[in-house]
């Protein structure tokens, strides 16, 4: 049930599944990025799909129609990539494309893409794509879709939403509370590597000899893509059980990135009132500590730029605003994190050979360079790494808090994640590919690499 055995059996199933439309659905739920797909109540205006397109892929009796109003059909779109300028390799800029991804699924709970655009403005130049076109066809356009979700994952759901706002957190924490308030000693775990690994990853991409040190459009793109997304980040996005309701996916069966996460969401709730209880028993002590307001304003004008439509809070009057917020907080530098990350090595190391003959010869034509290819392998090992020293969630090695009652609460939350893990390997048992990206054991306290 360790993390190697989970690799090697999601190795063997990769083997054999790498290219089926099953397990390419299977990755928007449980693979590395389950943050982009949403149901889809209605079409959108510039996604044209008909019924007569998708009808051979859903099941006998039923049209796109009535699946869409049993909430049966899911959408991933792309269209922040619009019109980014890319890196430039070998005198070409990379191509990237603002994809739409229609998904269906099916009353065996099996979800697969049953149409696909490649771009957001339909024309003779950019079809639909459907899983009855030629095979290579349809297999590049869904590696297309994959390459644009690939950019999203790494610039916006690892790099912006974990590492840049736990930076965020960090610097605010230091700069407003001292080293003996409450909430200092509760978050500054979570903390431990964010600034160092931050630095690091500054000096990855923009160093000398950084991936994008001689990319000018590369370095725009990224810019350009995280402003895009900022002005659009949500307060509710951020918080696990509000953003699945937002994306409708209450009800998706075998979401395992959402059930996990959804118990750990809960036993960090929980934790933090009991922790937070002891130190404002009332909201009056919440609304009266101007250390903390200071926090959040700073939190607000400095990370969402003073945003109000974000939903961001501007100040505290409840406690029960405080651990939601304070929950939010933990749970993205430590559970999303691992979410986003514990799997690249799985995903983007997995190379399988194409057959000799014109199916190869095409993909050369539109795979990344070997040499770029490497790169991002490197890249994808070096974010698996663990350092020697990693502490794992609910771990408190420097006991900052010396109360009994904090100590308590602190032994009841680890006992609360062992239950958890306890579950989760119980379910992974029966599972033909084991969903261990979430097991409390392998989830480290704070965002490190």
């Amino acid at each position: 049930e360790g993390k190697p055995f989970c690799r090697w059996l999601l190795t063997q199933y990769l083997a054999e599944h790498w290219k089926d439309d099953a397990f390419y659905g299977y990755q928007f739920l449980n693979g590395v990025h389950p943050s982009m797909i949403r149901n889809c109540p209605h079409l959108p205006s510039n996604f044209p799909v008909t019924e007569e397109m998708v009808q051979p892929f859903l099941e006998t009796g039923t049209s796109l129609k009535q699946e869409i109003q049993k909430g049966n059909i899911f959408l991933c779109d792309y269209k922040s990539l619009e019109g980014l300028p890319t890196r430039v390799v070998e005198g070409k800029s990379l191509p990237l494309t603002a994809a739409l991804c229609l998904l269906y699924l099916d009353t065996a709970g099996t979800l697969k893409p049953i149409a696909i655009q490649l771009g957001q403005e339909p024309s003779e130049k950019c079809p639909i794509f459907v899983p009855s076109d030629p095979e290579l066809d349809w297999l590049l356009v869904k590696i297309f879709v994959k390459n644009a979700d690939s950019v999203i994952h790494q610039i916006i759901s690892h790099l912006m939403k974990t590492h840049l706002l736990a930076e965020v957190f960090a610097v605010a924490t230091m700069r407003h509370f001292p080293d003996v308030h409450p909430l200092y000693k509760l978050l500054t775990p979570h903390f431990r590597y964010t600034l160092q690994i931050n630095a690091a990853a500054r000096r990855a991409l923009l160093g000398p000899t950084g991936l994008l040190a001689r990319s000018t459009p590369g370095l725009e793109g990224i810019i350009e893509l995280l402003r895009r997304h900022l002005a659009e980040t949500t307060y509710s996005s951020l918080c696990l059980p509000d953003n699945i309701a937002e994306r409708g996916l209450q009800n998706i069966p075998n979401f395992y990135y959402r059930d996990d996460g959804l118990k750990l969401w809960t036993a960090i709730n929980s934790f933090v009132r009991a922790m937070l209880g002891l130190y404002y028993p009332t909201d009056d002590e919440v609304s009266g500590d101007a250390e903390l307001q200071r926090w959040i304003q700073d939190i607000f004008t400095k990370g969402f730029l003073g945003n109000s439509s974000s939903g961001m809070p501007e100040s505290f009057i409840t406690v029960e605003a405080v651990v939601k917020f304070v929950t939010m907080v933990i749970f993205t530098t430590s559970a999303q994190h691992a979410a986003v990350n514990s799997g690249q090595v799985d995903i983007f190391l997995f190379i399988r050979d194409i057959k000799p003959g014109a199916t190869r010869r095409t993909f050369l034509m539109v795979i990344s360079t070997r040499s770029w290819s490497y790169s991002r392998c490197s890249l994808s090992l070096v974010l698996y790494k663990k350092y020697m020293d990693s502490v794992v969630l609910g771990s408190y090695p420097e006991e900052r808090f010396c109360e009994p009652a904090a100590k308590r609460i602190i032994e009841n939350f680890q006992k609360e994640l062992s239950s958890i893990e306890e579950r989760i390997i119980t379910r992974n048992a029966s599972l033909e590919v084991p969903y261990c990206y979430l097991k409390p054991s392998e989830i480290e306290n704070s965002v490190s690499i």
